[in-house]
């Protein structure tokens, strides 16, 4: 994949993002948030393939990095949320 595609595709990724959250009502912020975990696996796994050189490899780590510090926030704020859900004692 060259340059020219990969940042094709970086920008509608962001442009389809912004569109998807500034339509989302407040009260289905959070069930979006935790399936955005999922969609953060997937750039774990797509950082673990991309490590070739010295920038792929610096790029993957910082790729995953930020992936795992997305995960584990949202598995944090869903935990939170569906404890708000418990009966309380």
């Amino acid at each position: 994949m060259d340059i020219i595609t990969g940042l094709t595709i970086f920008v509608l990724a962001v442009f389809v993002g912004v569109e998807v959250i500034t339509k989302v009502p407040p009260t289905l912020h959070t069930p979006l948030m935790s399936g955005s975990n999922a969609i953060s696996g997937i750039t774990l796994v797509g950082a673990l393939l991309a490590g070739e050189g010295v920038l792929g490899g610096i790029l993957g780590f910082l790729a995953i990095v930020f992936a795992t510090t997305n995960v584990i926030g949202g598995f944090l704020v869903t935990h939170r949320m569906l404890s708000m859900f418990k009966k309380k004692k």
